[in-house]
């Protein structure tokens, strides 16, 4: 798997396929309003959470930079990052 290199003091690992799906939302949640401002959590899962990035979106606003890493089937990586 290639994956861009970002400053690791600032990048935390989040593999939500080691968390239960009932859940999951609560936890990206938690782990994302515990960043501070240019912090990014990398995110993995096994299917693109497409209704989780509307309720982010609707959340976080502009605040959130959204960039995904890698989206095959099966594998999907999204950098999260909070901006301001």
């Amino acid at each position: 798997m290639n994956i861009p290199i970002l400053d690791t003091s600032t990048v935390h690992p989040f593999d939500a396929r080691g968390v239960a799906k009932r859940f999951r939302h609560a936890a990206i949640f938690g782990a994302l309003q515990s960043l501070n401002a240019g912090e990014t959590m990398r995110f993995v899962n096994d299917h693109d959470p497409l209704p989780l990035l509307a309720q982010l979106q609707q959340a976080f606003g502009e605040g959130l930079g959204i960039n995904y890493v890698r989206r095959e089937p099966g594998e999907i990586v999204i950098d999260f990052q909070v901006l301001g």
